[in-house]
């Protein structure tokens, strides 16, 4: 039987952390910083040896622009698909209708040969 509780995976917490804060260019003490933590308690998160309330999460997520769905419980940051496309939307009023075909019939190429790259 469920008893409600859900139990947090906290070396995937700490890895989506770490990935999302080198992809965005941030190290452990800038992290650190922007939540008011301090860096090796960033460093135990990302280990997955230290668990975090729901403020740091909070905190973390709101930094690292991620859900708290996605890091919390690997559900999938819906946002991040939403923005992509506003952002190639925006980058492409900048073009002529040509260009934007052009752009299109790429994609298509892409995606049909995707597994062959």
């Amino acid at each position: 039987m469920n008893d409600g509780k859900i139990k947090a995976d906290l070396k995937a917490i700490g890895d989506k952390i770490r990935s999302r804060r080198a992809k965005l260019g941030l190290s452990q003490e800038q992290l650190a910083e922007l939540c008011g933590i301090t860096s090796s308690y960033v460093g135990h998160i990302e280990r997955g040896s230290r668990q975090l309330s729901l403020n740091t999460a909070i905190s973390i997520s709101t930094v690292l622009e991620i859900s708290l769905d996605y890091l919390l419980l690997d559900v999938k940051d819906q946002n991040s698909d939403a923005n992509v496309l506003q952002s190639i939307s925006a980058e492409l009023k900048n073009h002529s209708p040509e260009q934007v075909d052009k752009f299109l019939s790429t994609i298509k190429i892409l995606a049909e040969n995707i597994d062959e790259m």
